[in-house]
């Protein structure tokens, strides 16, 4: 007769627990279904998750040797080099988020439960660990604008003319500075995450090339097509700037400005300090209010009924677009695998106290994670505007 295995192991108060087999295979599901999520992660240097080491993960990059111009002489061993590694440590961070249910679970086996539940969280978990990485690498400094412009609040997005929407001389721009610092493709190729309304408008130029053009062996998640040596991966979790509305108005008017003090004519309510303003074309940031007088960073000689604009966007408040271009080792996160993202299980009755009628399971997920630059030179950030902004809202 054969023998039955039983799945399941019992706590001391008799309550059922999740097997080690059935905990990695509810793991597996969880990045499964966040995986497709994590489009900023699959370029990245990946590490695992520290065992018993604190909470520091270590980055590594080799520098690269001079060129080796000496000619070599007869019967004479040149010195040679010396590998040069470069660190980088960052600290990880816990994240997570569960849902409650009120079935019984079956541990025993696979649950529809379950699995419905880890869906949604896994697309959860992934779309919070790829906006942590996204954060981190749109932080850099090696920074381009559409245009030639020179700042974030001098683009222009929506005009009838001179928009500052991405164009083929921005990502050539990008390119160059790529290869001026000497960044590595990956797999033949830069790569640019770009976001689908910045996208409406470069994939209607006619150098651009659909990916059933160029048929590539290994199709990354999201990749849309090419352009100048870059492969485009498209996903609205690229990072947009935008301006908030300043205390519920989309914009102000200035009714004085007296030095460095600003007052509008809106009555305002809420605390406005720490924002930055667009008045004028130019940006300030608030350092205090007073009702609707505002004391900025410095003087401002705006004339009466000028528009005011939160300045954390474009020109007249517009959506600023983030594409990023790099090339290899440009920087580093934690693996998902090995504890970086696992499936938390609690059955009904393990709460306690807590749950003193045994009404409440959880399913809920459970990330350890960090991300770093590694390389400025060889990530830039191309900013523009979009002919497609704010399309995808309800009309």
């Amino acid at each position: 007769m054969e023998q039955q295995v039983n799945t399941t192991v019992q706590t001391g108060e008799g309550q059922e627990i999740l097997s080690a087999q059935m905990k990695t295979y509810y793991d597996k599901e969880l990045i499964r279904n966040a995986r497709p999520r994590l489009v900023h992660d699959q370029f990245a240097q990946k590490k695992p998750i520290p065992q018993n080491r604190g909470k520091t993960v270590e980055f590594r990059k080799l520098n690269p040797f001079p060129p080796a111009k000496k000619p070599l002489e007869e019967g004479v061993t040149p010195a040679g080099q010396k590998l040069d590694w470069s660190t980088l440590s960052a600290t990880v961070s816990q994240y997570g988020d569960y849902v409650s249910v009120s079935d019984m679970l079956d541990l025993t086996a696979i649950d529809q439960n379950l699995l419905e539940a880890q869906e949604i969280l896994g697309d959860q978990a992934g779309r919070t660990l790829d906006q942590i990485t996204r954060e981190v690498i749109c932080g850099g400094h090696n920074v381009l604008y559409a245009g030639k412009k020179l700042a974030r609040h001098t683009l222009v997005g929506g005009a009838e003319s001179g928009s500052d929407y991405l164009t083929v001389e921005d990502v050539k721009r990008a390119v160059t500075a790529l290869k001026n610092n000497l960044a590595a493709p990956i797999q033949g190729s830069y790569i640019a995450i770009i976001h689908p309304n910045v996208a409406h408008d470069l994939t209607a130029d006619p150098l651009w090339e659909q990916v059933k053009s160029y048929d590539p062996k290994d199709l990354y998640d999201g990749e849309i097509g090419r352009l100048f040596g870059v492969r485009f991966v498209e996903t609205t979790e690229a990072k947009v700037f935008q301006a908030p509305p300043l205390d519920g108005h989309e914009r102000l008017e200035v009714a004085s400005a007296s030095g460095s003090t600003l007052t509008v004519k809106e009555s305002l309510g809420g605390d406005l300090t720490g924002r930055q303003l667009l008045v004028g074309g130019e940006c300030y940031a608030i350092l205090s209010q007073q009702g609707s007088a505002l004391t900025l960073d410095r003087a401002c000689t705006a004339a009466a009924g000028t528009p005011v604009y939160g300045g954390e966007a474009g020109a007249g408040g517009a959506d600023v677009y983030a594409t990023l271009i790099f090339g290899a080792n440009a920087y580093g996160v934690t693996e998902v695998e090995g504890g970086g993202l696992q499936t938390i299980i609690k059955q009904l009755g393990s709460a306690g106290s807590a749950d003193p009628l045994d009404q409440r399971a959880t399913v809920g997920w459970k990330a350890t994670k960090t991300a770093a630059i590694l390389s400025e030179p060889f990530l830039v950030r191309v900013e523009s505007c979009s002919s497609a902004a704010r399309e995808g809202e309800m009309l």
